[in-house]
């Protein structure tokens, strides 16, 4: 199997792509980590996982804390002797408003789970990963770091701050045999954060939510194809969770 042997530490990964990602990864024979903010959730994942023969620990974790993110990383120390793949995709939209109604408050809110997270966990595993000589750390980004989309403009600065900061730790890390990328999914229309924020763009802009989701999809589409990465630690994906692949291979 692809992964044999091999320890991988999923946030966010309760539900959507996360969860996906985490039962890919136990199929290719990955012993996972899995994190969220619901317990229910992980402990549920981790169960699914087992039944089907694999590996799992989990816990619930805010990655916005510090004192977490270093207990993820030590939980998977301690039970499966360390960090082989960190796959930060931890994250919520934030609020659906425009900048001049964003409170300061709810834009730190935003920036702590997707940027702030990454950059915690990353300096915590990277050092294993260069004595060890290999590693791979995967940063989920978003179509919205690289297009503009109304009302929301603290997702769409944390995550376009996710793919300056995996560029420069891809630089920093390739000449010690760790691999970093960044995926930027489009919108992901069964996850429940795309469901929320369908319905609530959809009461903004007066429409119906089958009318906005189709709209959404066209425009993200549209500057897909427009905007497609020329840097090589990054790639650009249409994702739906249930299609999850081998992204252990980044």
């Amino acid at each position: 199997m692809l992964l044999e042997g091999q320890v991988a530490v999923v946030t966010g990964s309760g539900r959507g792509i996360g969860r996906a990602m985490a039962r890919r990864f136990a199929a290719e024979g990955a012993t996972v980590v899995v994190a969220s903010r619901t317990a229910t959730e992980v402990e549920g994942v981790a169960a699914e996982i087992a039944k089907h023969g694999g590996r799992a620990a989990w816990l619930a974790a805010d990655v916005s804390r510090e004192a977490d993110c270093a207990r993820i990383v030590s939980t998977a120390r301690e039970r499966f002797g360390g960090v082989h793949i960190l796959v930060n995709n931890a994250g919520f939209y934030g609020p659906v408003k425009p900048i001049e109604e964003i409170t300061p408050q709810e834009w730190d809110e935003v920036v702590a789970v997707h940027l702030r997270a990454a950059f915690l966990l990353m300096r915590l595993v990277l050092p294993e990963m260069y004595a060890r000589g290999s590693g791979s750390i995967l940063n989920i980004s978003s179509i919205s770091a690289k297009a503009a989309f109304t009302w929301g403009s603290p997702y769409a600065a944390a995550k376009a701050g996710m793919l300056g900061l995996t560029r420069v730790a891809a630089a920093e890390a390739a000449r010690k045999g760790v691999r970093v990328n960044a995926l930027c999914p489009g919108p992901v229309t069964e996850t429940r954060m795309s469901k929320d924020l369908g319905r609530v763009l959809a009461e903004r802009m007066g429409v119906t939510p089958e009318k906005q989701l189709a709209g959404f999809l066209e425009g993200s589409c549209r500057a897909g194809r427009r905007r497609r990465t020329r840097w090589p630690p990054l790639r650009f994906s249409w994702f739906p969770a249930r299609r999850a692949r081998l992204l252990g291979r980044l």
